[in-house]
């Protein structure tokens, strides 16, 4: 028989060899120890009300459906393609704004159709003047190349709506103003760059002067078109005055 098939080893001392401890028992031991920790944990936990309360908050002014003043915007119901190309156009809208102007919000109102953005009109006009800030012409520049890239079927438009004092009488002022004349250099210069004419619309409304509103919408093609049916034809009166002339 080999040797090397049994090893012994003797206690230095002379004494019985002592045996280690079962090493199952202590990894079960210790698993146990985590277990009750957490279970401890779960049991005293408690949830935050006020976190979750700002939470839901959050998603509700964020998904909140509102109308524009002047117009309803299209509800794409059949076309998928309709929906992911307008939530697509959103995206480029957001990142403009987000990343060029000081902007007090973009908010989207239905994805994939109607947005809007709310900015001081200081980032786009110096005071008392009507020119357009040199520093926001790239930005006009990307938002007319976004309007220009419509798909087939689809059509992408910007209302932009600038705040103006009312008269006395509660109207608004029917002269030329420091409002009518910006929102009206914002048209001309958007389109020079090159901007679909019947992409843009601007207009004023009740409001404060230093606050501007920029409506986007996305619009099937088809529903926006003018359906004109021709009058019919009246028949000629003869000169006795009968419908259908002289027998």
């Amino acid at each position: 028989m080999d040797d090397r098939d049994y090893v012994t080893t003797a206690p230095a001392s002379g004494g019985t060899a002592a045996r280690g401890p079962d090493s199952i028992s202590l990894f079960l031991s210790l698993f146990l120890l985590v277990l009750a920790f957490f279970i401890i944990l779960i049991s005293i936990s408690t949830l935050e009300d006020v976190k979750s309360q700002a939470v839901r908050d959050s998603l509700s002014s964020t998904f909140r459906s509102v109308l524009s003043p002047s117009t309803n915007p299209t509800e794409f119901t059949s076309k998928d393609g309709n929906i992911l190309a307008g939530q697509e156009f959103q995206e480029q809208i957001t990142g403009i704004f987000v990343t060029a102007l000081q902007v007090a919000k973009v908010e989207v109102v239905r994805p994939g159709s109607l947005m809007r953005v709310k900015l001081p009109i200081s980032s786009m006009f110096a005071e008392n003047d009507t020119e357009i800030r040199p520093v926001t012409v790239p930005v006009l520049d990307r938002i007319v190349a976004v309007l220009s890239s419509r798909p087939p079927g689809l059509r992408f438009d910007m209302e932009f709506v600038i705040g103006s004092p009312i008269s006395a009488d509660k109207e608004l002022p029917v002269r030329q103003t420091l409002e009518t004349q910006r929102a009206g250099n914002l048209a001309r210069e958007m389109a020079r760059r090159g901007v679909p004419p019947d992409s843009i619309t601007v207009g004023i409304q009740p409001g404060r002067s230093d606050q501007a509103t920029i409506w986007f919408f996305v619009r099937d093609e088809a529903e926006t078109q003018l359906r004109l049916k021709p009058e019919p034809a009246k028949p000629a009166a003869s000169p006795e005055g009968g419908a259908d002339g002289p027998t």
